[in-house]
């Protein structure tokens, strides 16, 4: 079986930004089974390197959005097309949205891909997460855990 593979996508060093790596080395000290832990900037082709090849992926990253600060978002890229405005804040000129669209659009979309997005409140220089996005992180963290015991016993929810 290949690892499912969760990639944490952030900048430690714009606080909120940080959520998605924060979440991946949470979830790298569980040692879940069978699953491989990458930290990544969030550049948009070096994400379509780093999921090709695999079957289930799923991507945590801070976002932008209307809503409360720790707000959370699960987008399943298989349904639909990812908005690039919740991606908005990205460093790159090539955001999350815009790798997985042109992934769809080469055929290139693991077989799962699941986007978490956790609505920041801060993005400046600065290092610690605002306590929203932290409380956010800590069920995010329970929920991967959760959802990679039933992708290995073969459930999709």
């Amino acid at each position: 079986m290949q690892p499912i593979l969760l990639i944490g996508i952030g900048n430690e060093y714009r606080s909120d930004d940080a959520v998605g790596l924060l979440v991946a080395r949470a979830l790298q000290a569980r040692r879940l089974p069978h699953t491989r832990t990458i930290e990544a900037t969030g550049e948009g082709t070096a994400l379509l390197e780093t999921w090709k090849g695999a079957d289930n992926v799923i991507l945590v990253d801070a976002v932008t959005s209307q809503a409360p600060a720790g707000t959370v978002y699960q987008l399943d890229a298989q349904r639909g097309p990812i908005s690039p405005s919740l991606f908005a804040l990205s460093t790159h000129a090539f955001s999350v949205a815009e790798a997985v669209e042109l992934a769809r659009a080469l055929g290139d979309l693991p077989q799962r891909l699941l986007i978490y997005g956790i609505t920041g409140k801060q993005f400046v220089a600065g290092m610690g997460l605002s306590p929203e996005v932290e409380r956010a992180a800590h069920e995010v963290v329970e929920d991967i855990a959760r959802l990679v015991q039933s992708w290995l016993q073969n459930e999709w929810r």
